[in-house]
């Protein structure tokens, strides 16, 4: 190889950060009400239907709780305990505001769970002076937050989980020798015991050291820096772990060197297969979190203002700048908020909701106006903001020549436009959630032929198939019918208090029931339908049951109009 040859590009090693926050709840909680971290303060959850402490702060673990025990047990220990209920929003948008924060070590940060953050370092290191510089910032920035974490670097995901939740702070020894117990025969290990043992672990000179482990696993060392941590540091399942300690293998370091089939047929796949991604031979990508769509625009005002025609003026100034940001990532607004806040405190806000995503001014500011007459404007409002919380891809329209042009000018809008259009009309005054539209659904069964859905939130339905038989124009359920219990139609019967003589019958029709269902509604059994004409001009859907783990008989359960 000539020495001006290009020599070929060294890989580079893959390191991954694991950031957990065992007390993200709690020292939330304390950032809003510092008064509190003198207390012992705990974050209660619903649990298995069971009240549990999801978090703890540290006065309340110096107390002797600990996360997962039931509230009643808790405050048994600690009677003077404060708790306050978990908040799963606003816990999320906290973690996720730690997200874009982690953002500052590397671009590719993926949230994990509900406390905890994963981040590609691979190549950021160095720009921080190093991993252990960059280790001791993150503890920095999270002391300078009041935040409690515990972090762990290594190859993989799964090595930088399991040093971050399980390892002490300590590094581990050099590898040992032949003299090691756990590498002599087994002819050996009685005369091995009465020798003196070299220290398991070194102290560790880098920021955060303490005892056991370290939290940052040199590159190229998964194997020595996971041999003393125990096994449920592999995201095993409580059962397998238990499982594995009851044969006494307790460090993820007694399972690296048994056979993979033994393992997978005892205690399953997924032992091997997170054994695999913690040494790196099985690969786990980690999908960052994308950037949320933001849509929102803010006026504010020299002086407040309350009437209606200047906050419809407002609204003008707001809508074509978010109509453009929603038009330039190819969006539509299904939900748009406008904000009003008062000069003394206090805000007002309309929300309105679309059946189609839109994204002209046109279409979006008569459903305000319909909603701005029930405002308490207060000595008025003096700052306005408006935003699209929900928004969907807007495709855009094909354009056409020609003929179709001057068709298109000359006809009216689509039916469908006209009908989403009249749909957000009437939702600004009654709710989107009020109107609904029936769908066709795949069954036999009288009552399960249609379901009923969101007419904002689905498309219109098709063309219904045709029946085989005429079914009647209204539906109710069964009603008994008096008349003999065989399964002859009779000539007279009676129904809601009047008697009736059947003039003309067409049937039966026999229905069964769904077999594979146990519907309540159905275990009369098989079901033989007559439309019937009365005399007195009433014309009904009856049916004959024929009994199965109910008594059968006749009822009554449409009418034909």
């Amino acid at each position: 190889m000539s020495p001006d040859a290009p020599r070929p590009a060294r890989p580079v090693n893959r390191r991954i950060l694991s950031l957990w926050f065992p007390r993200l709840a709690a020292e939330r909680l304390l950032r809003h009400e510092p008064a509190l971290a003198e207390v012992p303060l705990a974050v209660v959850g619903e649990a298995a239907n069971q009240r549990r402490l999801t978090a703890l702060t540290h006065a309340a673990s110096a107390r002797g709780l600990t996360r997962g025990q039931p509230l009643a047990e808790a405050l048994t220990l600690c009677p003077d305990l404060v708790t306050r209920p978990a908040d799963p929003a606003r816990e999320a948008q906290t973690l996720a505001a730690l997200r874009r924060w982690a953002g500052r070590f590397s671009p590719w940060v993926a949230e994990e769970g509900s406390e905890a953050l994963m981040v590609d370092l691979t190549g950021c290191a160095h720009l921080f002076g190093g991993e252990a510089a960059l280790f001791a910032q993150v503890h920095d920035d999270c002391a300078d937050l009041g935040l409690t974490v515990r972090a762990g670097i290594a190859d993989t995901a799964g090595a930088a989980w399991a040093l971050a939740r399980y390892a002490e702070g300590r590094t581990p020894a050099p590898t040992r020798t032949g003299d090691a117990i756990d590498q002599e025969a087994r002819a050996t290990r009685s005369r091995a015991l009465k020798r003196p043992r070299a220290p398991d672990t070194a102290p560790d000179p880098r920021p955060g050291a303490g005892g056991g482990p370290a939290r940052i696993s040199p590159p190229g060392a998964l194997r020595q820096s996971l041999a003393p941590l125990p096994v449920a540091a592999l995201r095993l399942a409580p059962e397998t772990a238990s499982g594995l300690a009851r044969l006494g293998i307790r460090r993820i370091g007694d399972l690296t060197g048994m056979p993979r089939a033994g393992l997978a047929r005892r205690f399953g796949q997924d032992l091997v297969r997170r054994l695999d991604q913690a040494l790196g031979v099985e690969p786990e990508p980690i999908s960052p979190a994308g950037a949320p769509l933001h849509f929102a625009v803010r006026l504010s005002l020299p002086e407040p203002i309350g009437l209606q025609a200047d906050i419809l003026g407002g609204l003008d100034r707001l809508l074509p700048p978010l109509c453009d940001k929603l038009r330039a990532r190819g969006r539509g607004a299904r939900r748009l908020r406008l904000e009003m806040l008062r000069a003394e405190g206090g805000t007002e806000v309309i929300e309105i909701g679309l059946a189609r995503p839109a994204d002209r001014p046109d279409s979006l500011r008569p459903l305000f106006e319909l909603k701005l007459g029930d405002l308490d404007a207060g000595f008025g409002f003096d700052v306005l903001r408006l935003c699209a919380p929900v928004t969907e891809p807007l495709h855009a329209t094909t354009h056409k020549g020609g003929w179709a042009v001057a068709a298109e000018a000359r006809a009216d809008r689509t039916d469908g436009q006209a009908l989403d259009d009249l749909i957000a009309r009437i939702g600004a005054r009654v709710g989107l959630d009020r109107i609904t539209r029936e769908h066709p659904a795949d069954s036999h069964i009288p009552e399960k032929t249609q379901s009923t859905q969101a007419a904002a939130y689905s498309a219109p339905a098709p063309d219904w198939p045709a029946p085989a038989r005429p079914r009647p124009l209204t539906l109710f359920r069964p009603e008994p019918v008096t008349a003999p219990a065989t399964p002859d139609l009779p000539a007279r019967f009676r129904w809601r208090g009047r008697d009736f003589e059947i003039r003309a019958a067409h049937g039966p029709e026999r229905i069964a029931p769904e077999w594979w269902l146990d519907d309540p509604n159905w275990r009369s059994g098989v079901r033989d339908y007559w439309r019937v004409t009365t005399t007195q001009g009433a014309r009904l859907w009856l049916f004959f049951a024929h009994g199965a783990t109910l008594s059968g008989g006749w009822f009554a359960q449409g009418d034909f109009g």
